[in-house]
């Protein structure tokens, strides 16, 4: 059965674990989407394929460890966050076939058995997979964040979602540290949110659109740094002509954000 392939927001730090993380229920939203994620699927995921926004290469890399550990991207939170634990397994396979498809499609890529599970991977995915019972690898942006090209690694991938693997690309569809909780920023966030809005449901036009998102309305002010936008990228590249849905639109931080699924 084949899968959506879908863009989740992953909201700040280690937040899940955070008590009132942006004010009091200023999360409930996200987690309550989150959580519901799995239900919400044709049937249970046979792997996860996360496309994170905090790991960048030279290539297209893979995660390719049985056990992968922990990686605590992040500064300034309480000692606990640093002892997280969400210990999915790995897939060395889904890792392979991976780099198989993109191969075959001529973009070269490579793996890392050593890389951890980032938070841009295992805060979403453990809200949504608490027992941590689905095999998850995880596949970086390319430096350069050159849109593009990220559509291009997901059209290659496609063909995972007939196999069974989750497409899943994690970032922020608002990113912009100095905006959030300013005037500036609110205007900024609802902005762009509608311009995507209209955007993801249109395959005639989509790809092209988000090549150019820089020339959207309030797309740099929301971007100032893309690689939290870039894992939609891949998310739509594997999308074919499915049109796109919004199934989570709420505020966090003051300003909007989105996720996007395809199928």
């Amino acid at each position: 059965m084949r899968m959506p392939t879908i863009y989740i927001p992953h909201g700040g730090g280690p937040w899940p674990w955070l008590k009132d993380f942006g004010g009091p229920g200023a999360m409930d939203s996200l987690r309550a989407y989150l959580a519901a994620l799995p239900a919400a699927l044709p049937a249970p995921p046979a792997a996860i394929l996360c496309v994170t926004a905090h790991w960048e290469a030279a290539t297209p890399t893979v995660s390719a460890a049985a056990r992968p550990g922990m990686l605590y991207d992040y500064s300034g939170f309480p000692a606990h966050t640093y002892q997280l634990s969400w210990p999915a397994p790995g897939s060395p396979a889904v890792a392979a076939r991976v780099r198989e498809l993109l191969g075959a499609a001529g973009i070269a890529a490579a793996e890392d058995t050593e890389r951890g599970y980032d938070h841009g991977t295992f805060v979403p995915l453990a809200v949504s997979w608490p027992d941590a019972d689905v095999p998850t690898v995880q596949l970086s942006l390319v430096r350069g964040l050159d849109p593009a090209a990220h559509l291009r690694i997901g059209r290659a991938l496609r063909p995972l979602r007939d196999e069974g693997v989750l497409i899943v690309g994690s970032g922020m569809s608002y990113h912009n540290m100095g905006g959030y909780n300013t005037a500036r920023g609110v205007r900024d966030a609802m902005i762009f949110d509608a311009w995507l809005s209209d955007v993801v449901r249109d395959p005639e036009r989509r790809d092209d659109a988000l090549t150019r998102w820089r020339e959207a309305p309030s797309g740099p002010a929301s971007h100032p740094r893309e690689e939290h936008l870039l894992p939609l990228m891949v998310v739509t590249g594997a999308a074919g002509d499915d049109a796109g849905s919004l199934p989570y639109q709420d505020t966090i931080l003051g300003t909007r954000v989105s996720a996007v699924q395809y199928g």
